[in-house]
Order: C-alpha cells, then sequence, then structure tokens
C-alpha cells in the first residue's frame, strides 16, 4: 500500500475509532482530557508504524492497546516518582503494585458499551446542561464546535469555551470518569437524552457540508438509543426518544433527491420509507403509552412522528391532530423551536394565515434571528398565501444563512418559483 494511501487508511480509522477510543481511555484513565491525548498519541505512534509495517487487521484494537500501553507506562512512572518523593524504603518488588490492575478492572462496567458509557460520565451534575451537551457532543458525536454551535443556536467561540470550561471543571472538581449507577445515573437521563437526540438531529439535517443528511450520525445515536432501551426497558421516555428516532430514521432514503435538493415531508415517496423502522418506532410508542408516560417530551415529539408515519398518503395526515399534539407539547416544553413547528403545524390544520399568526407570537429576542427553519417556514407560509415578493424574500433570506449547499440550492429555487 502506498504511503499516501496507508495515511488515508489511518485517518478514516481513526475517524471511526476516536470516540470509541476515548471513551475506553477515559474509563481507564478517569481523565477526558488525558484520554484525548492518549488516543492522538496513539495515532501518532500509527502514524509511524503502519506505513512500515501495514495496517493492522483490527487497527481499532490496536490504537487502544497503543494507547493502553501509554496509559500504563505513564502510570507507572507517576507511581514511582511519588515513591521517591516519599521515601518509601521498601523494594518495588515487594509491594503489590495494583493500579495497572485497577485501569484494567475499571474497563468494565454494567453498560457494556464504551461510547454511552462515557455519554453518562461526562453527563455530571457539577456541568451545566448546556456544557454537557457540547462536551457529549464533541467527545462522542465527533462534530466540530461549528456543528455543535448551530445544533444549540450559539456560535462558534461560546461553544468552544463551554468545552474547555467543562473539561477543566471537572479537572479541578477531581471528578472521574467511573460509570454511574442506581439513582445517580437516573439524575443524568435527561442529558444523555437530549444529547443522543442531538447527535441525531444532526444527521438528519446537517448543519454545514455539502451532504442534507448524515446518515451514520443517526444511526449512531439510534445504536446507542436502543443500547439505553435495552438497559432501561422500563423508562418512557427512552422509550419515546427510541420510537421519536426510529420513525424519523425511516424517512432518510426519502428525504433527498438525486440531486441532493431537499424533499418536502409533503413531497416525499412514502413507499419509500423503511417500514421496518415504523414498526419499530411504533412498537416502542405503544410500550410508552402502556407504562403511562404519553405525555413526556421525547413520547409526544414520537406520537407526532407516529400521525405522520400512519399516513398511507400526505393528504391523509391528520394535521389537526398534530396541531393538538404540539399545543401540549409547548406546555410540557416550552422552546422556540417547538413554537416554529407548532406555527408549520397550525398553517397546514388551518391555513397559513394561522401558521403566520403563530410565527408572530414568537418572541424575536428568543434566539431563532438566524434559525434557518424560520424564514423558510415564514416563506412557504407566504407562498401558500400567494404573498409571493414577500415569500420571496424570506426564501433567499434562508439561503443566505444556511451553511449547507444543498439547503442553499432548494432555498434559491423556491426564491426564484416566487417569480421577479
Amino acid at each position: 500500500m502506498a504511503a499516501n494511501e496507508t495515511h488515508q487508511a489511518i485517518e478514516t480509522v481513526f475517524r471511526i475509532e476516536q470516540a470509541r477510543l476515548i471513551g475506553g481511555l477515559a474509563r481507564m484513565v478517569r481523565d477526558v482530557g488525558l484520554a484525548e491525548e492518549l488516543a492522538q498519541d496513539a495515532l501518532v505512534t500509527a502514524l509511524s508504524d503502519w506505513p512500515v509495517n501495514g495496517v493492522p487487521k483490527n487497527p481499532g484494537a490496536w490504537l487502544m492497546a497503543a494507547a493502553k500501553r501509554r496509559a500504563i507506562d505513564g502510570l507507572r512512572r507517576k507511581t514511582m516518582l511519588a515513591r521517591k518523593h516519599a521515601e518509601i524504603g521498601r523494594d518495588l518488588e515487594d509491594e503489590r503494585d495494583t493500579s495497572v490492575e485497577d485501569i484494567e478492572a475499571a474497563l468494565d462496567d454494567d453498560l457494556g458499551d464504551e461510547l454511552l458509557g462515557l455519554l453518562f460520565a461526562a453527563c455530571h451534575p457539577v456541568l451545566s446542561t448546556e456544557a454537557r451537551a457540547a462536551l457529549t457532543l464533541r467527545l462522542i458525536g465527533g462534530l466540530t464546535t461549528d456543528e455543535i454551535a448551530r445544533a444549540f443556536l450559539s456560535n462558534e467561540t461560546t461553544i468552544a469555551q463551554r468545552i474547555v470550561r467543562a473539561k477543566k471543571t471537572i479537572g479541578n472538581a477531581g471528578l472521574t470518569f467511573a460509570v454511574p449507577r442506581g439513582a445517580e445515573r437516573a439524575e443524568r437521563l435527561a442529558s444523555v437524552l437530549e444529547v443522543i437526540y442531538l447527535i441525531f438531529n444532526e444527521g438528519y439535517a446537517a448543519t454545514a457540508g455539502e451532504d442534507l443528511i448524515r446518515p451514520a450520525l443517526c444511526a449512531e445515536a439510534q445504536r446507542l438509543g436502543r443500547i439505553l432501551a435495552g438497559l432501561m426497558p422500563d423508562e418512557p421516555e427512552v422509550l419515546g426518544l427510541l420510537s421519536l428516532m426510529e420513525i424519523q430514521a425511516s424517512r432518510l432514503n426519502a428525504r433527498v433527491a438525486p440531486d441532493g435538493a431537499p424533499i418536502l415531508l409533503t413531497e416525499q415517496n412514502r413507499a419509500h420509507w423503511d417500514q421496518l423502522l415504523i414498526r419499530r418506532g411504533l412498537a416502542a410508542l405503544k410500550r410508552v403509552e402502556a407504562l403511562g408516560g404519553a405525555h413526556g417530551p421525547y413520547a409526544l415529539q414520537a406520537a407526532l412522528a407516529a400521525c405522520h408515519a400512519r399516513a398511507r398518503k400526505a393528504e391523509d395526515t391528520d394535521w389537526h391532530k398534530i396541531a393538538g399534539l404540539y399545543d401540549t407539547l409547548r406546555d410540557v416544553m416550552p422552546s422556540p423551536v417547538v413554537d416554529l413547528n407548532r406555527a408549520v403545524a397550525h398553517s397546514m390544520a388551518f391555513g397559513p394565515e394561522a401558521g403566520l399568526a403563530r410565527l408572530d407570537e414568537i418572541d424575536p429576542a428568543a434566539g431563532l434571528q438566524n434559525y434557518v427553519p424560520l424564514p423558510a417556514a415564514r416563506g412557504d407560509f407566504l407562498y401558500r398565501a400567494g404573498r409571493l415578493a414577500d415569500a420571496k424574500a424570506e426564501f433567499e433570506r434562508a439561503a443566505s444563512l444556511t451553511r449547507n449547499s444543498s439547503e442553499k440550492a432548494f432555498f434559491l429555487a423556491r426564491a426564484a418559483a416566487c417569480g421577479n
């Protein structure tokens, strides 16, 4: 294999394995910053070794082994230095050094998944909800600070500072990355669910780049959700989130045209929706209802997705029921994004003017000024109301705000359809 091909292979493997590598290492060394450094050290070692000896059969395991060796060597050096400073007068051979064994034992936990373990560990109550989500999205979802910023309706500098502060807070507080159990795990569940769904959403509607969707991120979020549901089979909100993701993921193959342009939900070919995922999602939602948890935020969003999944044709969609569910969701989980989606539902149930009226109710200071879906929705309402000049201006504004090239082309095409 040529040197450049080997380097490409190393970079590809590292992108795939990075999150799991950091997750496993963080559980070993109880320090996320050190875990990141060890992962990078393993990458540097691979860049030196693989071009000479070839790409190993199990590159992920090779990287983990290399990082673990560095971790254990570092621990031994630290232990020996501490002993010297303490002037311990005994032979090292006579003293049982359990540090390495403890590190190896720390690899085992009842979650059985490095990423999910790191997800829970990073969602420590000492961090703010925003910091927990930003840190885990960076470490586990592999999102850039820019992508996280757009997911949070924030800016890149703020998010970068938030991540740095989160790491410092964990270090300064002397916290370990032990996997929480029992009541402590339950306390962190809301943050974990939030992060999993944010990862899914970045895959479902990419904030930047050439591609409108990033299926690998959706698949990773679904994988984490399924593991969590297996661990907590009687937790309604866990099942609600899983149901929501399964149903939404069922539409991925129908969301993008051959030229990369997005296809609106009402115009998608529903024969391309994945019926297996829909059945899984509906089954999870049925379990939620049996547990009496139908009014949780994720359960309500799953119920909304189910309304679309059950409609064989777009015109069969029960928009009045959807509008009612959004009214309930607004009370349970108030947010400007929910208000925006509620406006869309009301526009479909009661007409475009009703949608515009709901948009006007959204607080201008709510943080949606540069949020692409807002001008996109307003443009659609105006277009359907026959106010083409105003609609054109909104679509052009949406095109100017998006960082996704396929989405930009879509909004410019809609603007052009409004005429001069």
